[in-house]
């Protein structure tokens, strides 16, 4: 019995000593730089939208936070990479909503778990959707483009950035609120779908504000109705699809900070506090304006709630519309 409980007594200092070590690593982070992996290719809106933050929160933090691009497989590569390593702080992942809540119900089979293999930082932004038409197609509003589905049935098709992405995803939900009669047709890109409809070879499009805005300015397509909970300051005029008549319709994509599941809690809101103020700063609010984002900047538990709910509700839409991606 002695023996067994000096063992006991020893088991239990090397714990308190191993959360004393924790604690104290915890309070003295960051001590070196700090990898913030962006699962996808350098030039994207995903990848400018973390570049906009990094030199910010690394004075913050007093040291360097370093972006390491990893594509492939619609961010599921680079997330999986975060999800797998070491809960310390110093591997954080620039999460986006198609790769988060979308594509586990698209894929059979994702390489993490959203909810168990992530701890949530902070939602950095939401980007604003529209609904675009061609300058060719004879509507104005959101009311005549579901008159003209239900007047040429089988006519219109809408163009997205790809099966499965988040303005495709939005896209179906609207067709299941609204009924309206339209077929996706899935680009590369949200870019090219763009030009097609341009050039009037694509009626509608799908897409965020900061891909259409200039577009719209021009007079080169018509905007019908931002898909925001309100109007857009980059779009002021063009009202929003509640406003048309699609009661509670919101649907954004958005970007966010987070860390490997069992990060502990004193790094977790150390990030979200500096990340937060660096959100605040004119010059990082400047630059997500020119992206078409809309900076938030919330708590963890905020952000864990949006991501359960996202994932519900996405979930269903793309149960209900039979999308599938090969893995």
């Amino acid at each position: 019995m002695h023996r067994s409980a000096r063992h006991c007594v020893a088991m239990l200092l090397s714990v308190l000593a191993g959360l004393a070590a924790h604690s104290a690593g915890a309070q003295d982070y960051p001590t070196h730089s700090i990898r913030l992996i962006v699962p996808f290719a350098p030039g994207g809106v995903t990848d400018t939208s973390a570049r906009a933050i990094t030199d910010r929160l690394s004075a913050r933090l007093g040291q360097q936070v370093v972006i390491d691009n990893r594509p492939g497989a619609n961010g599921n590569i680079g997330s999986e990479q975060v999800a797998r390593a070491a809960p310390d702080g110093y591997t954080l992942l620039l999460g986006f909503d198609g790769t988060l809540v979308i594509n586990p119900h698209v894929y059979a089979r994702v390489p993490f778990d959203t909810v168990n293999d992530f701890a949530p930082i902070t939602k950095l932004g939401d980007a604003s959707l529209i609904v675009l038409a061609a300058t060719n197609l004879p509507v104005k509003t959101f009311a005549e483009l579901l008159a003209y589905s239900k007047t040429h049935p089988g006519s219109l098709s809408y163009g997205t950035s790809g099966t499965g992405s988040t303005p495709h995803v939005a896209g179906e939900l609207l067709k299941i609120q609204t009924g309206i009669d339209m077929v996706h047709i899935p680009y590369k890109g949200g870019g090219p779908a763009i030009s097609d409809l341009v050039g009037g070879q694509l009626p509608l499009v799908f897409t965020a504000i900061a891909s259409a805005q200039q577009f719209v300015k021009n007079g080169r397509a018509n905007a019908i109705a931002v898909a925001s909970r309100v109007r857009s300051d980059a779009l002021p005029s063009v009202p929003t699809l509640i406003e048309s008549g699609v009661p509670g319709f919101e649907s954004y994509s958005w970007v966010a900070l987070l860390a490997p599941a069992h990060t502990p809690s004193a790094i977790v809101d150390r990030l979200q506090r500096a990340t937060a103020l660096v959100l605040r700063e004119p010059e990082v609010r400047e630059r997500y304006a020119v992206l078409g984002i809309d900076p938030v900047g919330n708590s963890p538990a905020q952000f864990a709630e949006q991501l359960r709910s996202d994932l519900q509700k996405w979930g269903g839409v793309v149960k209900q519309a039979g999308i599938r991606l090969e893995n």
